[in-house]
């Protein structure tokens, strides 16, 4: 099975559209830099606080999937939640 980019913004939006209420709301965009690419996520205002978790937790558990598949891809990307 072949990787490419939208891989990780496909993975973000996956696991986004699972957590939240309004799953037509979700919306991710890559920013491919240089070096690292960042995976901008934005979700309807209500559910922030589904895909930020207690203490940031599911946030975290989101970012540390996103960085082993961009391993798996020789590739560095950061997860940004925009509000």
């Amino acid at each position: 099975m072949s990787y490419d980019h939208s891989s990780l913004k496909d993975l973000v939006e996956f696991m986004a559209k699972s957590l939240v209420d309004n799953p037509d709301q979700v919306e991710v965009n890559e920013v491919v830099g240089e070096q690292t690419t960042v995976v901008e996520l934005k979700v309807a205002k209500d559910d922030l606080g589904k895909v930020i978790g207690k203490q940031g937790r599911t946030a975290r558990s989101m970012r540390t999937i996103l960085n082993a598949a961009s391993t798996k891809l020789q590739k560095r990307s950061v997860l940004e939640i925009v509000e």
